[in-house]
């Protein structure tokens, strides 16, 4: 699996597409923006939780 982003990455890229109103459904993000889902499901247990973690991330 070739991930190219480092977990605070993977947050601020979330939190950059939640402040822009992209809607972050698993299977848009998944179809929109693999690179970000791939990255997100390594270094967290699901998509739900790196949205969750990246609410809090500043």
């Amino acid at each position: 699996m070739d991930i190219n982003m480092s977990a605070d990455q993977v947050l601020s890229r979330i939190k950059e597409l939640q402040e822009n109103g992209t809607p972050l459904g698993k299977k848009k993000v998944k179809q929109t923006h693999p690179d970000l889902m791939r990255s997100a499901l390594f270094y967290f247990p699901s998509w739900e939780h790196a949205i969750q973690n990246a609410e809090t991330f500043s």
